[in-house]
C-alpha cells in the first residue's frame, strides 16, 4: 500500500511542448512536479518536423490565418478558441526565440529575418520552422531549460495509473486531488498531491496499427479524464497523415507536410499525378482530402503505397530544407533528389479530446487539459496544419494564468493504493495479444472510411476486450504496458462511440454510409456515467 504522498504545487503529466512550456511559466511561483512515462524527449512533440503557424509576415492577417483554420475545420471549430491562438501565435514564437530555439532564417540576399513555408490549407507563407526537425530543436531547448530551473521536480518513467478524485474543501462537487503513478525503477506505485493537475500525455495514434506517433501515444490522460468524470468530445476525428514512409525497415517516419509545401507532387508508379482530380488545390489540400485521396488510389488500382515525387527541386534546396529526411531516405536506399519516396497515409493526430476551455479547465475542478490531449475547439472536424505545436504553447500559458490567479485551498487526504490482494502476472502474453488485435481492427474497422457495420465491429470487439483487461486489471500488478493498454480501450471505445454518433461524412470522419454533409451540425460531446 502507498504511504508517502508527495506534495507539489502543480502535477504535470506529459514532457512535450505543452508540459514543459507550462512547467516554465509556473516555475517562478509554484513547486512544479513533471512526470513522463518514458524519457523527457520521447513524446511526439520532438517528432514534429513541419512547424509552428503564426502570423508574422507582411500580408499576413489574423483574419486570413482564423479563416483558413475554420475552413479545414469544416464548419465545427470554435470560432473563439480559433482567434483566440491565433492572436496568441506571434506571442508563442516571440517567447521561443527568447529562449533560444534557432529557428531557420532567410539568406540577407533575401532581405533576413525568418524563413517562412506553406503548408496544405494554408493560404499563405507562415510557418516558422527549424529546417524539417522543428518540434526536435524545440524540445532540446526547453528540456535544457527545465533541467536547469529552479521549482520544477521531474520523475521520468513514471506512468500515470489514475487520477485521485474526491472533497475537496470548499468545493462541493468532486476534484481532481491528484493522482497515482508507477514508478518504472521500483515497480511502486506512489500518490502525488497538489491542487491542480495538468494532463499534457498527447494523443492516441498508437491505437491504429500504422501511426506517425512514437510509441507513448496511448491516450493515457483522455482515458484517465474520462474516468474521473470529465467529457470528451470530437473523438470521431483522427487525423491521417497522407505521406509515412512506406519501407519495411523504417518505423512511423514521417514525410513533412512541408514537402508538399515546397512543390512535391504525388504520383502513382507510372508517374501519373492523381491529386488534381480530387480536388483542385492538388497536393496543397487539407490532409483529409489528400489522406482518402491516397486511399482510394491505393485501392482502386490495388497498390501497397503512392509516391511523392520532389526530385525536380535542386539537390542543394532539399538538403538545405529537408536535411533529416534526406537523411533518412538515404539510409534506407532512396535518393529523394533523384527518385521518389514511396508513402502512405497513417494516423497522426487526434483532433478531439478532453472538453476544456481558454483557460485550459475541464469538468473535474482541479484539472486541466493541454496540447493534444485536450479539444479545444481550435481544430474541429480537421487540424490544419502546424496549428498544433501553436495551440499547445498558447494553452500552456492560459492553464498557467488560471492556476496562478486560483483561490488557494486546503490540501485533501488521499485514499491509499491497495495492491494487497493482487499477484504478479503469469502469462502476459495476454497484454500483446490484446494490443495488437485492437490495433489491426481500429485500423481496419475505424479508419480512414467507415461503415457502421465496420463500427458495429469494432464496438463488439472492444466490449470483449474491456471485459479481458478489467479482469486483468483488477487481480493482477499494473505494468507499464497493462496501464497503455488499458487506455487504449478506453480511447478506442470513445471513437467509436464519436463515430456511430455522427451521422455525417465531415472533415476526417468520412461513412459510406453517410457520404453527405448534414444540417445543422455540432461537436460530439460524450458525458462519462454517473457510475463511473
Amino acid at each position: 500500500m502507498t504511504s508517502v504522498v508527495r506534495d507539489f504545487d502543480v502535477l504535470i503529466v506529459g514532457s512535450g511542448l505543452a508540459g514543459l512550456s507550462a512547467a516554465l511559466h509556473l516555475a517562478p511561483t509554484h513547486r512544479v512536479a513533471v512526470l513522463t512515462k518514458r524519457a523527457l524527449n520521447d513524446g511526439s512533440s520532438a517528432w514534429a518536423q513541419g512547424g509552428i503557424a503564426a502570423v508574422l509576415a507582411a500580408g499576413d492577417s489574423f483574419d486570413a490565418h482564423v479563416e483558413d483554420t475554420l475552413v479545414a475545420g469544416a464548419g465545427l471549430c470554435d470560432p473563439e478558441a480559433t482567434r483566440f491562438v491565433v492572436e496568441h501565435a506571434p506571442e508563442a514564437i516571440g517567447w521561443l526565440r527568447e529562449l533560444g530555439v534557432p529557428f531557420s532564417e532567410e539568406s540577407e540576399e533575401a532581405g533576413g529575418g525568418l524563413h517562412l513555408t506553406r503548408e496544405g490549407g494554408h493560404s499563405q507563407r507562415r510557418i516558422v520552422h527549424v529546417t524539417d526537425a522543428t518540434g526536435a530543436a524545440v524540445q532540446q531547448v526547453l528540456i535544457e531549460r527545465v533541467r536547469r530551473t529552479p521549482n520544477i521536480a521531474l520523475f521520468e518513467n513514471h506512468t500515470l495509473v489514475d487520477l485521485i478524485t474526491g472533497p475537496k474543501i470548499g468545493l462541493d462537487d468532486p476534484a481532481c486531488l491528484g493522482l497515482y503513478a508507477l514508478d518504472g525503477e521500483t515497480d511502486e506505485v506512489l500518490a502525488f498531491r497538489a491542487p491542480h493537475t495538468i494532463l499534457a500525455t498527447g494523443g492516441a495514434g498508437k491505437v491504429y496499427l500504422y501511426t506517425t506517433n512514437p510509441d507513448t501515444a496511448t491516450g493515457d490522460g483522455i482515458a484517465a479524464a474520462w474516468r474521473a468524470g470529465a467529457r470528451v468530445s470530437n473523438m470521431e476525428f483522427i487525423q491521417f497523415h497522407p505521406t509515412c514512409l512506406y519501407h519495411p525497415h523504417a518505423k512511423s517516419f514521417l514525410i513533412s507536410e512541408a514537402v508538399r509545401g515546397e512543390g512535391g507532387l504525388l504520383k502513382l508508379p507510372d508517374g501519373t499525378r492523381f491529386m488534381p482530380k480530387h480536388d483542385e488545390r492538388a497536393e496543397l489540400a487539407p490532409r483529409d482530402v489528400v489522406a482518402r485521396a491516397i486511399d482510394f488510389e491505393m485501392k482502386k488500382h490495388g497498390l501497397d503505397c503512392v509516391y511523392l515525387d520532389i526530385s525536380h527541386q535542386p539537390a542543394a534546396f532539399l538538403k538545405e530544407h529537408f536535411p533529416n529526411i534526406m537523411a533518412r531516405c538515404l539510409e534506407l536506399g532512396i535518393d529523394i533528389t533523384r527518385e521518389p519516396i514511396p508513402v502512405v497515409p497513417a494516423a497522426h493526430y487526434t483532433c478531439g479530446g478532453v472538453l476544456s476551455d481558454l483557460s485550459g479547465r475541464t469538468d473535474v475542478p482541479g484539472l486541466y487539459a493541454i496540447g493534444e490531449t485536450a479539444c479545444t475547439g481550435l481544430h474541429g472536424a480537421n487540424r490544419l496544419a502546424s496549428n498544433s505545436l501553436v495551440e499547445c504553447m498558447v494553452f500552456a500559458r492560459a492553464a498557467a494564468g488560471a492556476i496562478a490567479s486560483a483561490p488557494v485551498r486546503e490540501r485533501a487526504e488521499l485514499p491509499a493504493w491497495d495492491d494487497s490482494r493482487v499477484i504478479d502476472a503469469d502469462e502476459t502474453v495476454v497484454i500483446s495479444h490484446n494490443w495488437d488485435e485492437l490495433r489491426r481492427f481500429m485500423w481496419d474497422y475505424v479508419g480512414i472510411v467507415r461503415t457502421n457495420k465496420r463500427l458495429e465491429r469494432a464496438s463488439h470487439r472492444i466490449a470483449l476486450l474491456q471485459a479481458e483487461i478489467q479482469e486483468f486489471y483488477a487481480n493482477f500488478h499494473v505494468t507499464r504496458d497493462l496501464l497503455e493498454l488499458r487506455n487504449l480501450v478506453q480511447v478506442a471505445e470513445l471513437i467509436v462511440r464519436s463515430a456511430q454518433a455522427r451521422h455525417e461524412s465531415r472533415g476526417l470522419h468520412f461513412s459510406r454510409d453517410y457520404p453527405s454533409l448534414a444540417e445543422p451540425t455540432a461537436p460530439t460531446v460524450l458525458v462519462p456515467p454517473a457510475d463511473r
